[in-house]
């Protein structure tokens, strides 16, 4: 018999996404989590104890009559089965990560749970883009190309314009869309190549070098800049040493004080969840939200597939009558 605990199991498996704040390990997420799951499927009710028949000695039997035995029927509850006993229904879930956070970034961070890790490796080999928020400071420059690291150097800012940042972020995103064709295992010259670059779909097969596919700046007010980044096959460390080439390029020195992930795939700001509703009602309301929106996706683009192939019966009347002339044509000859 399926308990209810088994039940809420089946419902929590699938993707969902949470928000990892910054300063916190990636793995401390996810035990935080795994650890909130199991108290909540375990809290489910129980089913209620089975009960076995057994002959007791009926109470006072041996005084009353010393010579015999008098039993009675009883139904009593097995208690090798009670949940005191037995213990928890669950001692352990798979929770799956996908593209990790180091420590000190935050935003979006992708799970998996139970099942859902096939479908979060699944998910993984379509090569989706994320989607970065990186605050910079001109002017110093350090170790670990962080704020936080050991400065190495100090040097001016008073030179750098907006244009001439825009102009370096469009020669860094132009170097990026040819190793983005480099990568790509499809003939330039083809029609394929056109028809995956115009559905979005070209890019490197498997691992590659990280990959800037978007790259611009969303605020200016020296010495801080805020830049937004899509990209593929990133880390967090490649995208603080873009903040230090960049300031490089303009004759000066930049660090990286914040990333902070938005996008990870079709998991956005707005579908994680924070540390507040990091509950199993929660994530099964998260994942039942996922599943619906994949839905409707597949069935539009399986309605859009098939509109496209239906012929256009456009005209048809015009078209009848056009065949009813030629018809008149051909059987009275040309006068």
């Amino acid at each position: 018999m399926v308990t209810p605990a088994v039940r809420m199991f089946r419902r929590v498996e699938g993707l969902f996404c949470v928000y990892k704040p910054s300063g916190l390990h990636w793995k401390l997420v996810r035990d935080n989590i795994e650890t909130n799951l199991l108290k909540g499927i375990n809290a489910a009710p129980s089913q209620p104890c089975p009960q076995e028949i057994r002959f007791l000695a009926h109470p006072g039997s041996d005084t009353e009559a010393p010579k015999g035995l008098t039993l009675s029927v009883a139904s009593v509850p097995v208690l090798s089965k009670h949940p005191l006993v037995t213990g928890p229904k669950f001692d352990r879930i798979q929770v799956g990560v996908g593209h990790r956070l180091d420590a000190f970034s935050s935003g979006v961070l992708v799970l998996a749970v139970g099942n859902g890790n096939k479908y979060l490796n699944d998910l993984y080999k379509t090569r989706i883009t994320r989607d970065y928020t990186l605050e910079g400071e001109f002017g110093t420059a350090t170790d670990d190309f962080s704020h936080m690291g050991r400065v190495v150097e100090r040097s001016t800012y008073d030179h750098i314009t907006q244009d001439k940042l825009n102009k370096v972020l469009a020669m860094l995103q132009g170097a990026n869309q040819k190793a983005l064709l480099m990568y790509s295992n499809v003939d330039m010259r083809s029609q394929e190549a056109y028809e995956m670059a115009v559905m979005g779909l070209l890019g490197p097969e498997g691992k590659s070098q990280p990959i800037l596919t978007g790259l611009r700046c969303i605020r200016f007010q020296p010495p801080n800049f805020t830049l937004e980044v899509q990209c593929l096959n990133e880390t967090q460390k490649f995208l603080r040493k873009v903040v230090h080439e960049i300031g490089l390029e303009l004759r000066s020195n930049a660090v990286c004080k914040g990333v902070r992930r938005t996008r990870d795939g079709p998991f956005t700001l707005q579908d994680a969840l924070t540390h507040h509703h990091w509950t199993v009602s929660d994530v099964m309301q998260a994942i039942k939200q996922y599943n619906s929106s994949m839905k409707k996706k597949k069935y539009s683009k399986s309605q859009t597939k098939t509109s496209g192939l239906q012929p256009v019966e456009e005209n048809t009347p015009a078209r009848q009558q056009n065949e009813t002339n030629e018809g008149a044509v051909g059987a009275g000859g040309i006068k």
